[in-house]
C-alpha cells in the first residue's frame, strides 16, 4: 500500500528529494504522492521533520 502525506505537512520539501522514485510532487496546500509510482520502501517518511507521512 503506497505512503500517503497527511494535512501535518509543512510543504518544506524534504520528501520530493527522498523519493528514489520521483513519486512526489508539490500540491495546492501539501505534497502528495503518486500511488501508482510509489515502491513502499519508506524512504521519504524518514525525511519528514512533521512526521506527515504515513502508511496508506
Amino acid at each position: 500500500m503506497a505512503y500517503v502525506i497527511t494535512d501535518a505537512c509543512v510543504m518544506c520539501g524534504s520528501c520530493e528529494g527522498g523519493c528514489p522514485v520521483g513519486a512526489i510532487s508539490a500540491g495546492d496546500s501539501q505534497y502528495v504522492i503518486d500511488a501508482s509510482a510509489c515502491i513502499d520502501c519508506g524512504s521519504c517518511a524518514g525525511t519528514c521533520p512533521t512526521g506527515a507521512i504515513k502508511e496508506g
